[in-house]
């Protein structure tokens, strides 16, 4: 496929195709990141949505390696539970020409077998141009959502690995788990996927399990595969962000919230 990229272009349509969540997968994958898959009992994780949306376009010809997610955005439109088939649809809406390169924003969604949607996972994100090395900016930067980390309580912490990212993420961006892809993209050592950072955010919020979420996620610092990274929620827990010695990494706005 390497050779046979598409360049990306606004109203390309993605293959629609099957997307399954086991059980042992989620059990694994939330392991490597020392996360307890039984928090989410027969349900999935809908954080898993980030990641399978970016590989809906890599199936459909578009390639990933080197782009960075900016930011998401979770809707669950009712709980997915484990083993159930789901049909992905979407499409790119624009490509922007920015300084570091282009911006790309993408609607991506899955519908269960009576074709209404069960989960959105929009996105934009950075396609870094080789030939614009060094320059900065990447458009329109949203609001903060935290302001204050000092009014946020951190209920985890947790020690990121080269071992428990490979064991994440082994396919489709070299920048999350090869360290000359990463450092030739201007970055230390590898980060960490958005969709792999998301999952500490769900943790801290599910705890009495969610049926409908409306979810903005900003992606402000890259994480890497070494951090050792802190959550905080606000009291009315509409906000959860992750920390690195204070600093923002990923926030996530809870718009809404329903329990079951």
């Amino acid at each position: 496929m390497s050779n046979e990229w598409l360049e990306p272009v606004a109203g390309f349509e993605l293959n629609r195709q099957e997307s399954i969540v086991t059980k042992e997968y989620q059990a694994e994958k939330l392991a490597s990141q020392g996360l307890d898959a039984s928090l989410f009992g027969n349900h999935v994780d809908p954080s898993f949505y980030i990641g399978i949306g970016i590989r809906v376009g890599i199936a459909s010809g578009i390639s990933a390696e080197g782009n960075v997610n900016m930011l998401s955005r979770i809707v669950q439109h009712r709980p997915v539970v484990l083993g159930e088939a789901l049909i992905s649809k979407g499409r790119i809406v624009s490509v922007e020409d920015v300084p570091r390169g282009w911006r790309i924003s993408t609607d991506v969604w899955f519908e269960g077998s009576d074709g209404e949607r069960a989960i959105s996972v929009p996105r934009v994100s950075l396609k870094p141009d080789p030939s614009k090395a060094g320059r900065r900016g990447a458009g329109e930067r949203p609001a903060p959502v935290v302001e204050d980390t000092g009014m946020l309580k951190v209920v985890s912490q947790h020690r990121l690995t080269p071992k428990g990212t490979k064991g994440y993420s082994s396919e489709g961006n070299a920048i999350h788990y090869e360290m000359e892809a990463a450092n030739t993209a201007g970055f230390r050592a590898p980060i960490i996927g958005g969709g792999q950072g998301v999952h500490f955010l769900m943790a801290a919020i599910w705890g009495r399990g969610l049926e409908q979420v409306d979810l903005d996620i900003y992606f402000r610092r890259p994480v890497f595969w070494d951090d050792t990274i802190a959550v905080g929620v606000t009291s009315d827990m509409s906000a959860v962000a992750s920390l690195r010695e204070g600093k923002v990494l990923t926030e996530m706005k809870v718009n809404n919230r329903r329990e079951l």
